[in-house]
């Protein structure tokens, strides 16, 4: 067995993206006497998705929006599936942490002429309450907190794989995580009075995706073998306009962000012609689910462009004004050979969030005693479909609230629980297992897991495609066992990481596929051909999966309290979801 080198924490947080980040800070601005380490796949501040957010964060900011107004949005774009104290804290966390963001932080977003933060339209909400800055909105927030974090004391390990969630050899919670230096192929232990789960989802099983490659559900993966309940798991969000460049080329997937359509966007057919209109009466400012179905209708259709998917056209705004707006999209498309501006730009939709994840507490608590999560680990604060713009509000309102309980449990609760050294040994021999098989094609195994996910458990759905998706998941896992490695050589071995995200890719996939399966109406992400009503909106519940001893997803349906707003009922006078029309958006600076 591989030596096992030991760390003491008092807290670790597993992931450096937006929910890692605020969390580290938050723990630190609460008692600056704790030991904080940082642990990601990447680099501290360059890898994650909140850096790839382009889009922007929604907040009830103007007099004429509100949180109530804000709230109704996320819970009818959630088709009613959302926990609703989560979705209310979201909302009003929003408001709390824009300021932090700019006032402590020092972010720089767009404004107004008069000043104030300019906000944008985005698809399935009632008022333009996007802030931005220019389509980089990301970029500018991973900046201000990766430069807030260096000013720290933070410990950070860099290039660093977490592979199991190690329990206390006495059973009282949470010893700390086990994990792979990827630059020596190292083991290290790490023992932490807390640990925050926020490595994030990433659907990068699916032909088309658009977060980096580094994202493959570990988290998830690790939450299940640990006991952890996931909810919500069929619910995986397709972006309307991944960029479709071919497939020799990484950019293919990733996405051209939603506030193209808010703006004023058209999507046309193969054949020049808009579409959207026959599909809802929103338009291209329909929700991502519904206009994801409405591009992947008329592709299955064949009235495609000459690559397969769909036009986006922007030329009608201006070509200039839309290079100013965007000038980020332009020269990515530009750098594919496409002309945003002036010309169209061929899309797909694209596999992007997770609305599922593990179930958690406001406080960011899980079942597992010292055990935190946050961001898009987790599951229940959007339902069956999130609204562009409440992802990054997400990951950085709960992010911040899990930093603030993880110092107040260390200092309360807090102790350094001895691992279960069993637990630990078999996290080392489940990693070690590829070194003793025959070389295998990882690539082949990999490209068909994404036509499997994105054939048979992907926009449009039935009974017997996602049980041919089962069994091909059975499959392909199976040959994963049987698969090894060309090198021995454990620093900087991608093919063993390979190996090792698509364990997490196919262990993920096979519980989307069940509750997809279990899930028998349409909401959201998940549209069921076979079953295409939502059904009784009074009798709404959620899906929870959980794994028993041999590794196989139980899952039952557990009804959705309704705490706050009940179906039939709202906290606004007019519709929530719709698009404003007495709220033009004014021009940025």
């Amino acid at each position: 067995m591989p030596a096992i080198d030991t760390l003491d924490t008092d807290i670790l947080i597993l992931g450096a993206g937006g929910a890692g980040l605020f969390a580290a800070l938050h723990a630190l601005q609460a008692n600056p006497t704790l030991d904080v380490t940082v642990a990601c796949k990447g680099l501290l501040g360059k890898s994650g998705c909140t850096r790839m957010v382009q889009g922007g964060y929604n907040v009830a900011l103007d007099p004429a929006d509100s949180l109530e107004r804000h709230f109704m949005d996320t819970i009818v774009g959630g088709k009613w599936l959302p926990r609703q104290d989560l979705a209310w804290r979201l909302v009003e966390g929003a408001v709390e942490r824009i300021r932090e963001l700019e006032n402590e932080l020092g972010c720089y977003f767009d404004r107004n002429p008069d000043g104030s933060l300019h906000q944008k339209a985005f698809a399935g909400q009632s008022f333009d309450r996007t802030v931005h800055k220019g389509d980089l909105t990301g970029i500018e927030i991973i900046n201000r907190l990766m430069e807030q974090v260096w000013a720290h004391p933070v410990r950070r390990l860099e290039e660093h794989r977490a592979i199991e969630l190690i329990p206390a050899a006495d059973g009282s919670g949470l010893s700390g995580v086990l994990l792979i230096d990827m630059r020596d192929g190292g083991y290290r232990f790490v023992r932490a009075k807390a640990t925050l789960l926020a490595s994030g989802g990433g659907p990068t099983m699916y032909l088309y995706h658009t977060p980096s490659g580094d994202k493959t559900c570990d988290g998830m993966a690790m939450a299940l073998r640990a006991g952890l309940a996931l909810r919500d798991m069929e619910m995986v969000q397709f972006h309307p306009t991944g960029l479709l460049a071919g497939p020799d080329t990484r950019m293919t997937g990733t996405v051209l962000e939603e506030g193209l359509r808010g703006a004023g966007g058209w999507l046309l057919n193969g054949s020049g012609e808009r579409f959207m209109a026959d599909y809802d009466p929103a338009g291209e400012r329909a929700t991502r689910d519904v206009v994801s179905r409405a591009i992947y209708s008329e592709m299955r259709a064949g009235r495609t462009t000459p690559m397969g998917g769909v036009w986006i056209e922007m030329r009608h705004l201006g070509p200039a004004s839309v290079a100013k707006r965007f000038p980020g999209m332009v020269t990515r498309c530009a750098d594919c050979g496409f002309d945003l501006a002036a010309g169209r730009v061929e899309v797909v939709p694209t596999a992007h969030y997770m609305m599922g994840g593990v179930e958690f507490e406001i406080d960011g608590t899980t079942a597992i005693p010292g055990l935190f999560a946050a961001g898009e680990d987790c599951g229940g604060v959007h339902g069956a479909n999130r609204l562009g713009g409440n992802g990054v509000a997400n990951s950085t309102v709960f992010g911040g609230i899990a930093g603030d309980s993880m110092a107040a449990f260390v200092s309360k609760d807090g102790v350094s629980r001895d691992p279960d050294r069993a637990a630990l040994d078999a996290g080392v021999a489940r990693a070690e297992v590829p070194f003793a098989l025959t070389r295998g094609d990882l690539g082949d195994l990999r490209e068909r897991l994404w036509h499997l996910m994105w054939d048979e458990v992907g926009i449009l759905r039935t009974d017997d495609g996602l049980r041919r998706g089962l069994a091909g998941l059975d499959a392909l896992e199976a040959e994963l066992r049987r698969t090894g490695l060309a090198d021995g050589d454990r620093a900087f071995n991608l093919t063993w990481h390979d190996w090792l995200n698509l364990e997490s890719q196919i262990t993920v996939s096979k519980v989307i596929a069940r509750a997809a399966l279990a899930r028998e109406d349409s909401r959201g992400a998940h549209f069921r051909e076979d079953f295409p009503d939502t059904g009784d909106l009074d009798a709404t519940a959620y899906t929870r999966v959980t794994a028993v001893d041999d590794g196989t997803p139980s899952l039952e349906m557990v009804p959705v309290a309704f705490t706050i707003v009940k179906p039939g009922e709202s906290l606004i006078d007019d519709e929530a979801g719709a698009p404003p029309t007495a709220h033009p958006p004014q021009a940025a600076e």
